[in-house]
C-alpha cells in the first residue's frame, strides 16, 4: 500500500520559483507584479521565499496592503486540486487531398548533386506546392538505400515553394533515394547520388567511444573542450564573426548555443532575426517557422565546422519572454521536428534538449521523454544528445541520454565528482557549466582564471571534460557567455595548454588510477601516469611504484605553462622535488620496461 500526502499550501516561506511553477501562483504574481515576471533578473530570485520578494518588492513600497493581499492569495491555492492550462493547439494530420488528384505525381522541380564527399552533406531541393501553411500542411521523407541499409530521412519546408531533404552519409558507395509525400508532386521522386572520399579534417559526427569518451565516426578521437556564448547567433553580423575570430584563436571545440533568443542579466536586448514569423508586438505564428533565420543559423554553424568547433544545440530554455518557454505540445514537438530535420546532417551537431531543464516549468518529464523521442526518430545520423540540469540532475541514465550535460550543483565541489558521476551513469561526464571566469554578482560567474584552469584540470584527471565560459563585465553588457564576442580572460591559453598535454597523451582518453587520498592520477598503467596537485603546493613528493618499470618524468606547470624535465630515469622507491607552488603537475612516460 502507498501513501500519498497532499502537496503543501504556498506560504511566505515557498521559494519563488515554486510559486511561479504553478500557473495559478504564475497568474497571480503577474497579475499585481508584471514588471516582476518579465523582469531580465527573475531568474535570480528563484530561490528566495516569496514573502522575502514580496517585502522588498519596490511597488509595494507605498502599499505594504497590497504584498499582503497578494500573498493572500496565494495561500489560498488549492494545491490538491490540478491547474487549469489553456487548451492546446490541436494536431491535424497533413491531408492526402492537399493537392487536387490531377496533379502528375512526382511532377516536382527537383535539383541535386550528382556526387557528395563522404561526411559532406547531400542535398534534394524541390520546387513544388504553396497553397495553405505548407509547414503544417506537407509531410515530406525519403527512404535512402546506401551501404550501410536504409534509413528515413526527414524533410522540410523551407518557403517560396522550397522543400528540402538532406542527409549526411558516412560510407563511400552508391545511394539511392524515394520521398513519400502526402502532396502527390512530392511523392514517389526517386535519384541517386554517389559518395567519394571525405574532405581532409572530415571526421563525421561525434560519437561516445569507450565508454567514457568520444570519437568522431571515422574513429579520430575527440576532445570536447566547451565553451559557452548562448544566443551569439542573435546579436547581429559585427559581433558575430568577431565571436568567430576569437574561436579562431582559441583553443575550443564545443559551443553552446541556444536556438531561441534569450532574456536575462546581460541579454536586453532584442535579436536581429526570430525563429518563428513575427515579432515581439505583433505576437509570432508557431505553425510558420521564418527560412531567413534558420539559414543564418545553419550558415554559423557551418562555420564552426570549418574551425573545427562542435555546435551544441540548446533545443529550450526558460529565459524567455516571447512565449517560446510556453508553446504547447504540438507547437513544441512540431518546433522539434522541424529544428532536426533542418540540422541533423551538420556533423558538427550535438543535440542539448535543454538549457537548466527544471526551469521549464511547465514542462513535465513526460515531456522530455517524448521530445527526445522526436530527436531520435528524426535524425538518421543519431548525433550525441544530452539534457542539462539547474538543480536537480536528470536521470542520465536514460537510454537516449548519450553522455551526462552537467551544471555545478556544489558551489566549491563539481570537476572533483566526475569519478562518481562515471560510475552512476556509465556515461561520459561533461561539465559544461562549473561556473564562469568572471566579475559580475552572480558566484556562478566570478571565479577566477586560475580556479577555471583547476577544475578544467580536476575534470580531466577523473575522466571528464570539463566547459569554458566569460562573465567579465562589459559596458555594452557584451560577456561572452551570452554573446561572444572577445575572449578576455585568462584561462584560455592555459586550456589550450592542457588540451596539448592530453593530445601527447593516451590515445584513448586519461582514465582514472586510484591512489591516495591527496592527489588524483590517471593514465594507463605501466605506461603513462599524470598526477595533478591542485591548489596545493608540495616542495617534494614521495613515490612508490613497480619496480618493473623505468619512467621519465616531467614536472608541469599548469599555470606557467612550462614542462621541466628532470634528468635521469626513476623506478621503484623515488622522491622528487617540486616547486612548492599551486598548480603542478608529474608526468610519468614509461622509458623501459625490465625483465
Amino acid at each position: 500500500m502507498s501513501i500519498t500526502t497532499e502537496p503543501e499550501a504556498f506560504t511566505a516561506a515557498t521559494p519563488l520559483m515554486h510559486v511561479l511553477a504553478d500557473p495559478r501562483g504564475r497568474a497571480a504574481v503577474g497579475r499585481v507584479l508584471p514588471d516582476l515576471v518579465s523582469s531580465s533578473i527573475l531568474h535570480t530570485l528563484h530561490g528566495y521565499p516569496i514573502g522575502l520578494v514580496v517585502d522588498t518588492e519596490p511597488a509595494f513600497a507605498g502599499d505594504p496592503a497590497a504584498g499582503a493581499a497578494l500573498l493572500a492569495e496565494i495561500a489560498e491555492i488549492d494545491r490538491s486540486a490540478e491547474p487549469e492550462r489553456p487548451a492546446p493547439e490541436r494536431f491535424v494530420e497533413p491531408s492526402k487531398a492537399y493537392e487536387d488528384v490531377d496533379v502528375p505525381p512526382g511532377s516536382a522541380t527537383v535539383r541535386q548533386s550528382a556526387t557528395v564527399t563522404r561526411f559532406g552533406r547531400f542535398e534534394v531541393e524541390l520546387h513544388g506546392p504553396s497553397q495553405g501553411n505548407p509547414f503544417i500542411d506537407v509531410r515530406l521523407e525519403a527512404r535512402v538505400d546506401g551501404p550501410d541499409g536504409s534509413v528515413t530521412v526527414p524533410g522540410f519546408y523551407d518557403g517560396s515553394g522550397v522543400y528540402r531533404l538532406r542527409y549526411l552519409p558516412e560510407r563511400v558507395g552508391e545511394y539511392s533515394y524515394r520521398t513519400s509525400s502526402n502532396a502527390r508532386s512530392l511523392d514517389g521522386i526517386a535519384g541517386g547520388f554517389t559518395v567519394a572520399p571525405a574532405r581532409p579534417h572530415a571526421h563525421g559526427p561525434v560519437r561516445v567511444a569507450d565508454t567514457f569518451h568520444f570519437a568522431h565516426a571515422d574513429g579520430t578521437r575527440h576532445r570536447p573542450l566547451g565553451t559557452t556564448a548562448y544566443v551569439w547567433t542573435h546579436q547581429g553580423d559585427l559581433l558575430e564573426e568577431q565571436t568567430l575570430a576569437s574561436l579562431a584563436d582559441g583553443p575550443f571545440t564545443k559551443m553552446r548555443m541556444c536556438v531561441f533568443p534569450k532574456s536575462y542579466l546581460f541579454n536586453e536586448n532584442e535579436p536581429e532575426r526570430y525563429p518563428f514569423v513575427g515579432d515581439p508586438v505583433h505576437g509570432f505564428d508557431l505553425q510558420r517557422p521564418d527560412p531567413a533565420y534558420w539559414a543564418h543559423l545553419e550558415r554559423r554553424i557551418d562555420q564552426l565546422a570549418e574551425l573545427g568547433v562542435q555546435a551544441d544545440l540548446i533545443l529550450f530554455h526558460g529565459y524567455d519572454r516571447w512565449g517560446f518557454a510556453t508553446m504547447d505540445t504540438v507547437a513544441d514537438d512540431r518546433y522539434v521536428r522541424y529544428a532536426v530535420a533542418r540540422l541533423a546532417s551538420f556533423a558538427n551537431v550535438w543535440w542539448s534538449l535543454a538549457n537548466e531543464y527544471d526551469l521549464l516549468f511547465s514542462k513535465t518529464e513526460t515531456d522530455w521523454e517524448r521530445l527526445a523521442g522526436i530527436v531520435r526518430e528524426n535524425d538518421p545520423s543519431s548525433h550525441l544528445l544530452s539534457i542539462h540540469n539547474c538543480r536537480a540532475f536528470y536521470d542520465h541514465s536514460r537510454p537516449w541520454i548519450t553522455h551526462a550535460s552537467i551544471q555545478r550543483q556544489d558551489i566549491y565541489k563539481t570537476a572533483e565528482m566526475t569519478s562518481e558521476w562515471r560510475e552512476r551513469w556509465g556515461k561520459p561526464v561533461v561539465i559544461d557549466e562549473c561556473a564562469y571566469e568572471g566579475d559580475i554578482d552572480q558566484g556562478w560567474g566570478n571565479i577566477t582564471g586560475e580556479e577555471m584552469v583547476r577544475r578544467f584540470w580536476e575534470g580531466a584527471m577523473r575522466g571528464g571534460y570539463v566547459g569554458h565560459g566569460e562573465t567579465y563585465r562589459h559596458p555594452d553588457d557584451v560577456l561572452w557567455w551570452s554573446k561572444g564576442g572577445v575572449l578576455r580572460g585568462t584561462s584560455p591559453s592555459r586550456i589550450r595548454f592542457l588540451d596539448e598535454i592530453l593530445a601527447a597523451g593516451p590515445a584513448r582518453g586519461l582514465e582514472p588510477i586510484p591512489l591516495d587520498w591527496d592527489v588524483p592520477r590517471a593514465g594507463v598503467e605501466g605506461e603513462y601516469l599524470l598526477y595533478y596537485f591542485g591548489f596545493d603546493q608540495p616542495g617534494y613528493r614521495r613515490f612508490l611504484l613497480d619496480p618493473a618499470v623505468t619512467w621519465e618524468i616531467d614536472i608541469i606547470d599548469t599555470w606557467e605553462m612550462t614542462i621541466q624535465r628532470l634528468p635521469g630515469t626513476y623506478s621503484g622507491r623515488f622522491r622528487i622535488e617540486l616547486p612548492a607552488k599551486q598548480y603542478i603537475a608529474v608526468r610519468m612516460r614509461a622509458a623501459r620496461t625490465v625483465g
